[in-house]
């Protein structure tokens, strides 16, 4: 039985054996199939992990990490999240667009001349900073309704937040102001997924805080710190609101971490071959003469490139599956192609399904192999993966 609503979504059973991404009606070369049964299964087993009284904020900022976030958010709602954070009030705007009602904050910047669309909305935003706190009231004095609001502590990353030593004044601030609700309170951890001695730091300061605001007669709904790595690695972060990101989307969070704890990948990005040339040795291929045949190539030319998200420089892939088999890249990336090898793998045909994210027959290229080829980390590959590359939605 579906728990999740799919009916404003392109959704469709997966096929048993690939499909050519230029199929259908999306017309692009290649595409990026998210699994919700997958992200539905990962929510649960978080959900599971956390308990029954920690709610869950699942974060579905940067477009869900680029797997969509209209679609994510309802999958995560129906499967046991209960509140979303976003990075932006444009982001927050496109959940409520999609007709998306649940708790909703914006965890980053939100502008003084955007808060009257922040309250209509009923979206909660991130207060860090004192001088920001008056632009915000400012701008919010006269509006009608109430503005919700969580206030940011820095316990220790030096990015976004109010120090611990400025949060009661802060917060008494707004509190003489009745159209703020102040609802929420948290942290966010440096290195939870490296570094417990750190993060425990930060942890103690982040709950002295909390404790001293009620002793000042602050008392907040939402207390949150837990990230994908922290509600693995430290029950004692979890407060009563846990903040999964990237687990959500079936990777790891954390390098020493267990691979197989629960979770699966939900994206796959695939693609198709458009040519095949066989080459002579000492044949140049692309731009800048940067390869060159080492007898004679099979080489294969894929419709995808730097443009929708495959990094050109210092480092990019290394390798993509072709019936599956690995195939290496060859010559430089380009805008929209790239080369590879396959003298190696027999009866390669144009049309080919090319898997570039994800697995193929009995092997897998996953982000965290990627993130090691382009010197990066796992976040980085799915969300640089560009939005004109369609994304499509399938049932197991």
């Amino acid at each position: 039985m579906k728990l999740y609503e799919t009916s404003d979504l392109i959704a469709e059973r997966a096929p048993a054996s690939a499909s050519r991404p230029g199929d259908g009606p999306h017309h692009f070369p290649s595409c990026v199939r998210v699994n919700l049964d997958a992200l539905a299964a990962n929510v649960r087993w978080i959900r599971a992990r956390i308990g029954a009284d920690v709610e869950m904020m699942a974060v579905v900022k940067a477009n869900a990490y680029g797997h969509g976030a209209p679609a994510v958010a309802r999958t995560a709602l129906a499967n046991g999240a209960s509140m979303l954070a976003v990075a932006n009030l444009a982001e927050a705007i496109e959940i409520r667009a999609a007709g998306i009602s649940a708790p909703l904050l914006v965890l980053g910047a939100a502008a003084p001349d955007a808060i009257g669309r922040a309250m209509e909305l009923n979206i909660g935003i991130s207060i860090y900073d004192y001088a920001v706190a008056r632009q915000i009231l400012a701008a919010s004095r006269h509006l009608p309704g109430r503005l919700k609001a969580h206030i940011k502590v820095d316990s220790g990353m030096g990015r976004l937040g109010v120090s611990p030593q400025e949060a009661s004044k802060l917060c008494r601030r707004l509190r003489t102001e009745r159209h703020i609700e102040l609802e929420g309170i948290f942290t966010h951890f440096a290195k939870a997924d490296e570094d417990p001695i750190y993060t425990d730091e930060q942890l103690t300061r982040f709950e002295r805080t909390v404790a001293g605001l009620a002793t000042a007669g602050f008392r907040f709904k939402y207390v949150h710190a837990a990230n994908s790595a922290a509600l693995i690695t430290c029950q004692r972060s979890l407060f009563n609101v846990a903040r999964p990101g990237l687990i959500l989307y079936g990777l790891n969070p954390a390098p020493d971490l267990d691979a197989a704890f629960g979770i699966r990948p939900v994206m796959a990005w695939t693609t198709q071959v458009l040519q095949i040339k066989m080459l002579p040795p000492d044949s140049p291929v692309g731009y800048g003469d940067s390869y060159r045949t080492k007898g004679v190539e099979m080489i294969a030319v894929l419709p995808v490139g730097y443009a929708d998200g495959l990094r050109r420089t210092p480092y990019t892939w290394r390798e993509v599956l072709v019936r599956g088999r690995r195939a290496p890249l060859v010559g430089r990336v380009n805008m929209e192609k790239i080369t590879i090898n396959v003298t190696d793998i027999p009866d390669v045909a144009i049309g080919d399904s090319v898997a570039l994210l994800g697995a193929q027959g009995d092997d897998e290229i996953g982000a965290d192999e990627i993130a090691k080829w382009i010197g990066s980390n796992n976040y980085e590959v799915l969300t640089s993966i560009a939005p004109r590359v369609p994304r499509s939605y399938i049932l197991e």
